[in-house]
């Protein structure tokens, strides 16, 4: 079964909502079936609900919502995630027939592989490894660059949800899972880690970002030569979508 795609503007506006919304709606669309979702959320920070184990983090939250960059919850686990203008995020939702243990991998790998098509139709090419230094490491990040030199591009992520009773299966296995990438388009890797190093400092944690350690599309494209790398912001990360579209468009979900 192929993905249908959510459109933002009618479903939710990102910028009056959290993402966390954002991500309960789509998870209740995937139980009629597949539904993909690609949006650009305001200037913001994201954090795991372990980040309010933190001393001092709900003030840290309102300083930072004052001064223009509300830090919101998300569901899925991980570390901290910028987000803003030139960040597109990426969602996958769909029904598998069991649980984490068994699917999260493939999901992944599935993930990746949709980033990475979308991704080499624009001339970047890019590969899955951790990136030790950049922010939200993970074993999934999507890089670019050699293995021992690589850059994270962008982050991954999933959620998962035991299926409604309409939809489930006799053995009560069937579950629901949210697949999440944040790729940088356009955003600048300096001004984001210092934006998620301020954040990190203002709670103690300890934790420092390298932005030398992440790249964004428009870099890579740079660094290439190709065409692409004269657009203006908002065409690059148009083109960028429209060839992740195609690409969620040509594929087929796990256990589908």
């Amino acid at each position: 079964m192929p993905f249908t795609f959510a459109n933002p503007d009618s479903d939710r506006d990102p910028l009056e909502s959290d993402p966390l919304q954002g991500e309960l709606a789509l998870l209740d669309r995937a139980a009629q079936g597949p539904v993909a979702q690609l949006w650009e959320a305001p200037l913001a920070l994201v954090i795991p609900r372990s980040y309010l184990r933190a001393p001092g983090v709900e003030a840290a939250r309102e300083a930072f919502a004052r001064q223009g960059c509300p830090v919101w919850l998300r569901m899925s686990g991980g570390g901290l995630v910028p987000q803003g203008p030139g960040i597109l995020n990426i969602s996958l939702a769909y029904v598998l027939p069991r649980g984490a243990a068994s699917w999260m991998e493939p999901v992944y790998v599935h993930l990746c592989e949709v980033l990475g098509d979308g991704l080499r139709a624009v001339g970047v090419d890019t590969h899955w490894q951790a990136v030790e230094g950049s922010f939200c490491d993970g074993r999934y990040n999507l890089a670019w660059g050699p293995a021992d030199a690589a850059r994270k591009i962008a982050g991954t992520a999933q959620y998962w949800r035991r299926a409604p009773a309409a939809i489930q299966s006799a053995d009560g296995q069937r579950h629901l899972v949210l697949a999440h990438a944040v790729l940088l388009v356009t955003a600048d890797p300096g001004e984001i880690n210092a934006r998620a190093n301020a954040f990190e400092d203002a709670i103690g944690s300890g934790r420092h970002y390298d932005p030398t350690k992440v790249v964004s599309v428009r870099e890579a494209l740079g660094a290439a030569a190709t065409d692409d790398r004269t657009l203006d912001d908002r065409t690059l990360v148009a083109r960028v979508s429209d060839a992740l579209r195609d690409s969620i468009a040509r594929s087929t979900p796990p256990g589908h």
